[in-house]
């Protein structure tokens, strides 16, 4: 058993607990016990972790899965075997990759997991003891000292210059004083100075505090409550795959009925006439579709990865591409989340930086870029450091002879040195009436950096531990300084049409000045609508469905626990990966490795150009389609035979359809993807445009098609205008890829050779196609006549006239219509 559970101190703390402490004797170990067995242990509830198997089956959950899935089955009712497998294999394919690369993230997500506060000190049988902090009960007493994470909730009895760092439950990154003087029950949670919180961390000093809430029943279980409440949102992709996944349903029935109908007119036999209609229905669907999506997710997550963000659920891909709002945490996120020096007041600068280091007890690390101990002191000493002046230096050339500790009563901190130099530092309001010089413009320097969201200190020197008639050196300005790089970031977000929007724990005037210096609020703009303080995990929960309420795509970005529920019920959650807590880990769609606001701007720009890519590829497989569909319905029309065999029309819609479809999706993001404002969520994934370009490419390849099979049909005879037709559709569809790249740039102008995977894919697919008629197995299983060298080559003209085409329209489009004149 571990000696430390007994009651021994861990190495390199001092030891206590061979005799009974003074005041509280806290819990009986039997009394613990008996709590123990009523009130359960003292953990917070984790979501349940999806097994391997439901994250398996999840992939079948949509629309378009379900309708491959019905073709699947219709296939192998009417025979084709092969369509049946070839079906059923991209189904399966589709649903391994996503499985993948969503197990790979939730192991990642498992192995960030910490522990809160795997021991706590309390006092048991009047003796001071460490335990495992599950077993904590209420009643228990903590002791309390800094680098102590708190165990449970606990009013204090006693506070010795304690302060805690509550960011995980406020947001506020300054550490808050706690005393034992009672507080009002319903003051706010920041407010509340004389009880400590599970989760929290001790940053100095020390004190005894009386449990009064263990596991879910303290601060931070009522969070984890409303993180169960808060509801996961649908992703936009979704929304829209699914509307076209309803669409090609309808059309599908559609077909069946007027195929069906049209056959019966013809005098066919209704058995026949039903599988023809049925395979033609299954020939509609893009088979591919699943597969590129779910491809496209896949490269936006490996690119994402590149760009410091963790994706844990492949639709949150998309997601932020189409975010129009994102929520923010202020601390770490938008700022360095250390306190820093920002700006001095006073005569002589060095001399003032000097008496606050001189007044200090932290130090700094060997490379005197960090330290240890109460962060206020650490950002002094690194301030005097940059100017040469090093506590180490000042201790042994001028040791200290008194400490006059600071704590929340004095509000401020003396030590007298051997020089005979008083050094002091604390509040203004404190040390201004103390001090009988240099306080002229103190007052209004003060209230300028108040004004202005910094924390101000003074500072000054005397000669007796009496702390009067003191000399005010100077006033210090400190804040948690913006990131050089976030404010850049919120620039490009606000030229994108994203609105980010501050929420966090600290006082309104200090959020406020942090927001207009990041770019966040401007002049004339209604604080209201982008920084909000003193907020609670209820408020930022309340906050993220009111913009959903409006219609924006809401992202939210949090390290703290009561980050949590608004996490989950955004649109897309994301979580700091270095400051971030398990719970915000956990509720998050995505998590940033480096904590970096630049990083959510860098995934809305890889978000946006999958999108794109996915719907210029959808274009892409549906006018394919549409034409095919044309083709068939006009043959069956004219009272012609079937141009192409169902095989055909698998073959087209799997290799070639499908094979440059998973090339254009791995398409480079446009670099002007955040020159434009974002989708709006009630956007369809094919708008006007879209479905004006399928129909028109679609009505241009049934025309050729239709036009090369009744030509070869009445000079050569069926199979070879079935041979030559479905030469003709193939090279169509394959020289059409490179059209797709874009629906307003020529091929040229987009760049022949930024996609080489796509170039590779048509020179590949071209050989296969000229191949298979010159085997005789491919020949007999695709009932292909041989074809010359010159029919292959009127097969490849026929199947650029298409492409041509298209090209040219947008040509076309390029020039200014001439409004008509009263002379025309």
């Amino acid at each position: 058993m571990d000696p430390t559970i007994e009651g021994q101190e861990p190495p390199g703390r001092k030891p206590q607990g061979t005799e009974p402490l003074q005041g509280a004797s806290g819990l009986t170990s039997q009394e613990a016990a008996r709590r123990l067995r009523e009130q359960g242990p003292n953990e917070i509830r984790r979501a349940e972790a999806r097994s391997p198997v439901r994250q398996f089956l999840e992939q079948f959950n949509s629309p378009m899965i379900w309708l491959l899935l019905g073709a699947c089955i219709l296939s192998g009712f009417i025979g084709e075997l092969a369509d049946a497998v070839a079906i059923g294999t991209i189904v399966l394919f589709n649903a391994l990759v996503g499985f993948f690369q969503e197990y790979r993230a939730e192991r990642a997500v498992l192995a960030l997991r910490s522990m809160t506060a795997p021991r706590a000190r309390v006092l048991r049988d009047g003796r001071s003891r460490l335990v495992p902090a599950a077993q904590v009960v209420s009643g228990d007493v903590l002791v309390l000292e800094a680098g102590d994470v708190v165990a449970a909730d606990a009013r204090l009895l006693e506070a010795h210059s304690l302060a805690t760092n509550e960011a995980p439950l406020t947001g506020e990154s300054t550490p808050v004083e706690k005393h034992a003087v009672p507080v009002a029950p319903e003051a706010p949670l920041a407010e509340r100075h004389d009880c400590v919180f599970l989760g929290t961390a001790v940053t100095s000093g020390t004190g005894r505090a009386e449990v009064i809430a263990t596991g879910m029943r303290t601060e931070l279980g009522r969070i984890a409550h409303l993180l169960e409440s808060a509801e996961e949102s649908v992703t936009p992709l979704q929304v829209r795959l699914a509307g076209v996944s309803r669409m090609l349903l309808f059309l599908c029935l559609g077909l069946v009925a007027v195929v069906f109908v049209l056959g019966l007119l013809h005098g066919q036999p209704w058995l026949v006439v039903l599988l023809s209609a049925t395979s033609l229905a299954v020939a509609a669907v893009p088979e591919g579709l699943p597969a590129v999506v779910t491809i496209a997710l896949a490269i936006g997550v490996q690119r994402m990865a590149g760009r410091n963000v963790l994706v844990r659920k492949l639709p949150a891909v998309e997601t932020l591409g189409s975010a129009s709002v994102i929520c923010t945490d202020k601390t770490g996120t938008l700022t360095t989340g250390r306190m820093t020096v920002r700006e001095l007041w006073g005569q002589d600068g060095p001399a003032l930086l000097f008496a606050a280091a001189a007044c200090c007890d932290a130090e700094l690390g060997e490379e005197g870029r960090t330290g240890t101990g109460d962060p206020t002191e650490v950002a002094l000493l690194l301030a005097a450091a940059e100017r040469g002046i090093r506590r180490e230096d000042i201790e042994r050339e001028r040791p200290r002879r008194a400490v006059l500790p600071f704590d929340s009563d004095r509000k401020r901190m003396s030590i007298l040195r051997a020089d005979g130099v008083l050094y002091v530092k604390g509040a203004v309001d404190v040390l201004l009436p103390r001090c009988g010089s240099g306080t002229q413009g103190a007052l209004a320097a003060n209230e300028d950096m108040a004004r202005r969201g910094l924390r101000v200190l003074a500072v000054a020197t005397g000669h007796d531990t009496h702390e009067e008639e003191l000399r005010l050196l100077g006033l210090v300005g400190m804040a948690d300084p913006p990131r050089t790089d976030a404010i850049d970031a919120i620039a490009a977000a606000r030229r994108a049409g994203v609105r980010t929007v501050m929420l966090t724990g600290d006082h309104p005037i200090t959020a406020q000045a942090i927001a207009r210096e990041m770019g966040i609020l401007h002049a004339g703009e209604a604080p209201s609508l982008a920084v909000h303080a003193r907020v609670t995990a209820e408020d930022k929960l309340k906050i993220v469905r009111e913009w959903k309420a409006r219609g924006e795509v809401v992202a939210m970005t949090g390290d703290g626990v009561n980050d949590a529920p608004a996490l989950r019920e955004a649109h897309i959650g994301i979580a700091m990966g270095l400051t971030g807590t398990e719970v915000t880990r956990e509720a998050a769609d995505m998590i940033l490795t480096d904590d970096r606001y630049s990083s959510i701007v860098a995934a809305v720009q890889e978000g946006r150009g999958i999108f794109e890519n996915i719907r210029k590829t959808l274009v892409y497989l549906l006018a394919g389609n549409s034409g095919e569909l044309a083709l068939m319905l006009g043959a069956s029309v004219a009272g012609l035979p079937a141009p192409l065999l169902p095989l055909h029309l698998l073959w087209i819609n799997l290799v070639t359809d499908g094979l440059p479809a998973l090339a254009l999706v791995m398409d480079p993001t446009d670099k002007d993807v955040l020159e434009h404002p974002p989708r709006r969520l009630e956007e369809p994934m094919l708008g006007r445009s879209q479905w004006g370009a399928v129909l028109f490419t679609g009505a241009l390849m049934a025309t050729v098609g239709l036009t090369t099979f009744i030509w070869t049909y009445h000079s050569r005879g069926l199979e070879s205008a079935r041979s030559l037709t479905f030469f003709m559709v193939i090279f169509s569809e394959l020289f059409r890829a490179f059209a797709a790249r874009s629906q307003t740039r020529l091929f040229w102008e987009v760049g022949a050779f930024t996609n080489l995977r796509l170039l590779g894919v048509v020179g590949v697919s071209t050989v296969v196609q000229v191949a298979i008629h010159y085997f005789p197995a491919t020949q007999t299983l695709f009932r292909l006549e041989p074809f010359s060298w010159r029919e292959c080559a009127l097969a490849m003209l026929l199947g650029l006239i298409p492409v041509s085409a298209v090209e040219l329209s947008k040509l076309a489009h390029r020039f200014p219509r001439r409004a008509p004149s009263l002379t025309d």
